[in-house]
């Protein structure tokens, strides 16, 4: 098997996904509000698959000493400078967490349920007890429960592929179709930093970052067919956890609606 596979393996779940209700759902400033809020979530639990795949495959201790494939660790060093320390929309460094948090408050969104959420969690030291005891809707506890799991499983080829097949690769096409339908419902809006934000995930995702996480794909599966059948897996999975998060976004502006 190889990544080409493991993508037409999954190209149905993902169509369903770049399909879904939701973009079009989202046509006032209160729904857009609703959708930063939850999707916030999503934004940040993407750094700590990332950092997981740091932790496995580059050395992050002291002493230190090389260890794994040089390659692999260019390309894990690479995506975490960019996510962590990009050029934000004002010519700054920040994380994509952080310009996401710029661009909430530009518009109006409110921060406080993804800060009260990292407050619990720096409060109890562990993060499924603080999935579990918020007050996010049950789909969006299951996105981020998964998401963490596959971290604590630690194993690197998993982990790659939640990051690859459930962000990087996906990303591109997800937020191109997030942002064609922001831009015509909110003409008048203030989105600067958010249009920047989306932009910047479609050119390093597609240009860059997908790329190189294809070939952290084939590095870490090499010729087994074990790891290819776990890929395939935790692939389809992840976007299932994506949908899951939509129809939670989605459910939440529907109710409003009513």
């Amino acid at each position: 098997m190889n990544t080409e596979e493991v993508k037409n393996s999954i190209e149905d779940i993902k169509q369903e996904l770049l399909n879904h209700s939701l973009y079009k759902n989202v046509t006032s400033i209160e729904e857009l509000h609703v959708f930063l809020e939850y999707h916030i979530f999503a934004v940040w639990d993407f750094m700590s698959l990332l950092k997981g795949l740091q932790i496995h495959l580059t050395s992050v201790s002291i002493p230190w000493k090389p260890i794994g494939n040089p390659e692999i660790r260019y390309l894990i060093n690479e995506i975490v400078v960019a996510e962590e320390t990009d050029i934000s929309f004002d010519g700054k460094r920040q994380s994509h967490f952080e310009m996401y948090i710029d661009a909430m408050n530009e518009c109006g969104a409110t921060t406080k349920h993804i800060f009260n959420f990292l407050e619990n969690v720096e409060k109890t030291k562990n993060i499924f007890v603080s999935i579990k005891g918020s007050n996010l809707p049950e789909e969006i506890k299951a996105f981020l429960k998964y998401t963490f799991t596959i971290v604590e499983e630690g194993e690197p080829h998993k982990i790659a592929s939640a990051f690859t097949f459930g962000r990087e690769d996906l990303i591109p096409n997800m937020f191109t179709e997030i942002l064609r339908n922001f831009q015509v419902n909110f003409p008048n809006v203030n989105l600067s930093k958010l249009i920047y934000y989306f932009e910047r995930h479609i050119e390093l995702d597609a240009d860059e970052h997908g790329p190189m996480a294809m070939k952290m794909i084939d590095e870490l599966c090499g010729d087994c067919p074990k790891k290819w059948a776990d890929v395939k897996q935790v692939a389809h999975d992840s976007l299932q956890m994506r949908i899951q998060l939509w129809n939670a976004i989605d459910n939440v502006i529907t109710k409003q609606l009513v």
